[in-house]
């Protein structure tokens, strides 16, 4: 028993025969007494009857058939229902990011989408590994993602809104001999103490590449995955790293230098199940999230176009 085969019951009664019944729901008398050979078979009871040529209800048929009417002022009530959550401007909507994009965005959205009908954001910090963030839009309405410039793409299953395209940088302590370069190249930083993510997190295959392209390895002296705490690391003299250009917080004894020779670049990507961005909410928090990362972006001093 399913909705059509209700109105077809519904309909019979009011229009009084097959052809009438087809001719309102713009089908074959034969589409119209399929549906009802179909629900017949789910009623232990004969809903219709022979009355001459026509088929009319029986007692049980009529009762089916006021029910039917029920059945779908409830639905249309469903639908109603549906429609204005999906149409509201304001509501919940649920936002992760990785710690230093968050820390970047998550303050010009908040000012950007305050004042009422406004979405109702309720944020969370996620750091996991690369592969883990598709499995994050189970959870969240949009979540903040990052992957180096020549990762694979992220998979079909989510949809996927880039928001920066980001140079990582080497970070040196202020008074480092190598401040003086403008540009750094692998063989530069190869032989340094370096502090670096953890392994399954996306930017240690760019740490990889640079000791491919020193054809040496590296002296790996510290873990740390928040970019505010390496940043004191390096400061104190523990080692250099590598560290976003525009959403590192700036730091006073911290100098930022470019890296040659190898991919050194991120995408920072939204990415949420298509069909959340059906709700207007979520589509009003993804524009602030577009306007937040152009602002971010817009900081930079012009050694690098933003992002097509």
């Amino acid at each position: 028993m399913d909705e059509r085969q209700l109105r077809v019951l519904r309909e019979l009664g009011e229009r009084g025969s097959v052809t009438a019944v087809a001719e309102a729901l713009l089908v074959t008398p034969s589409a119209i007494s399929q549906q009802l050979r179909l629900l017949q078979r789910a009623i232990p009871v004969p809903l219709t009857e022979r009355a001459g040529r026509r088929l009319v209800l029986t007692d049980a048929g009529r009762a089916l058939a006021g029910a039917a009417i029920e059945v779908e002022t409830a639905l249309a009530r469903a639908r109603h229902a549906v429609q204005e959550f999906v149409d509201r401007p304001d509501g919940d909507v649920s936002v992760a990011g990785f710690h230093s994009a968050a820390a970047a965005l998550f303050p010009p959205l908040l000012r950007g989408l305050a004042g009422p009908d406004r979405p109702r954001l309720v944020l969370a910090d996620e750091d996991v590994a690369q592969d883990q963030f598709p499995r994050l839009t189970g959870e969240y309405d949009l979540v903040l993602a990052h992957r180096l410039d020549h990762a694979p793409p992220w998979p079909g299953t989510v949809a996927v809104a880039p928001l920066l395209r980001e140079p990582l940088d080497v970070a040196l302590p202020a008074g480092h001999p190598l401040v003086d370069r403008p540009r750094l190249s692998p063989s530069d930083v190869a032989d340094q103490p370096w502090i670096t993510v953890h392994d399954g997190f996306p930017l240690m295959a760019t740490i990889e590449a640079l000791a491919a392209a020193a054809d040496r390895h590296l002296d790996i002296v510290h873990r740390i995955n928040e970019f505010a705490v390496v940043a004191e690391v390096v400061a104190a003299g523990g080692g250099i790293a590598l560290m976003p250009r525009w959403t590192t917080r700036p730091h006073p004894e911290l100098v930022l230098r470019p890296l040659v020779g190898v991919h050194a670049r991120r995408h920072i990507d939204a990415l949420h199940r298509p069909e959340r961005a059906a709700r207007r909410a979520v589509r009003t928090v993804l524009a602030g999230l577009r306007n937040a990362a152009a602002a971010v972006r817009g900081r930079d001093d012009g050694a690098d176009q933003p992002m097509p």
